[in-house]
């Protein structure tokens, strides 16, 4: 039993690849026009259909909308009872139905077409009423469900929901949207944190910084940088940045001279250590570990005062990384 499970599963999966990579050819002309007519909305993109279609529409209408294309699902067995007076002119109304017959859509329809209200057709029937009455078609190409009876929609609604990502793909580049565009629509999520958070909000500040002077001991400076384990000691003059010491400069140093135990802080010190602004994205703090593959960022404000240290870790704990 369990052998034919996994051959089913199998084969419902090899059925739904075959019909998508089939349906790759059929984006053509139609598609690029449904996306500029979406594009050109001046209202909301109203997305209907029922069962399974229905629940397909709810997705295109949440995924327009997360990506910048204002976007509502109209249940159409309820738009005869009141709800058609969501439609208005400078809508765009996008109906989806595979076997293009469904009734309830064709009341939805006409008031679209009464009113004005420009439309796109998703279906598999390109005879169907859904295909008359809709000013661009987009046409499923039929292919066998791929439950193992051949009737449950799968492999139709796989199709439908695919056309609508490639839909929202256009768009979004026809929007010129971006990561940024997307964070700003999505602030809870991780996407979000990563591209909206600043380094002030990670960074270690005051008295949590480990600070030497330049003539300061190798005790000293080791007594420091354990106190404040954030993996390094800042070697300042005064309000002056000079250098900074990391454990990895102390592990070349104790592999070069064993038994030195005269060193000062300036003689382990990196000068002109790497260094970003407290404003800037955590991501770009990111970005500047990983290109010089280090563990730690100055933070140094507009006058070059220090302000603080990031530390790889700490962009680990806000899932930046």
């Amino acid at each position: 039993m369990e052998n034919d499970l996994i051959a089913i599963g199998r084969e419902t999966i090899r059925r739904e690849a075959q019909a998508l990579a089939a349906l790759v050819d059929t984006i053509d002309a139609s598609f690029a026009r449904a996306a500029e007519l979406l594009f050109g909305c001046k209202g909301t993109v109203i997305l209907t259909g029922m069962g399974k279609s229905g629940l397909v529409a709810r997705k295109w209408a949440s995924t327009f909308a997360s990506t910048g294309t204002k976007a509502y699902f109209l249940d159409p067995a309820e738009a005869s009872h009141g709800d058609l007076g969501l439609l208005h002119p400078d809508d765009v109304l996008v109906a989806l139905s595979m076997s293009g017959e469904t009734e309830e859509l064709g009341v939805v329809l006409r008031h679209a077409r009464e009113t004005g209200v420009r439309a796109v057709g998703v279906t598999g029937n390109r005879s169907s009423s859904l295909a008359r009455q809709t000013e661009v078609l987009l046409c499923v190409s039929p292919a066998p469900e791929a439950c193992p009876l051949g009737l449950a929609p799968t492999t139709s609604t796989t199709l439908m929901m695919a056309i609508g990502d490639a839909l929202a793909s256009a768009l979004m580049k026809l929007r010129g949207f971006t990561e940024r565009d997307f964070a700003r629509l999505h602030p809870g999520g991780s996407l979000g944190r990563r591209l909206w958070l600043r380094v002030s909000e990670l960074m270690h500040s005051g008295s949590q910084i480990p600070v030497v002077a330049p003539d300061d001991s190798l005790e000293l400076l080791l007594v420091e940088m354990t106190r404040k384990r954030l993996g390094l000691a800042v070697v300042m003059v005064g309000t002056v940045v000079a250098g900074i010491v990391t454990d990895g400069d102390l592990r070349r140093f104790f592999q070069r001279a064993p038994a030195d135990r005269g060193a000062h802080a300036r003689d382990l010190m990196t000068r002109d250590p790497k260094r970003i602004a407290p404003d800037a994205l955590a991501v770009e703090a990111r970005e500047t570990l990983e290109r010089f593959s280090i563990q730690h960022l100055l933070v140094m404000d507009g006058a070059g005062a220090l302000v603080g240290v990031v530390h790889l870790q700490d962009l680990l704990r806000a899932k930046v990384v």
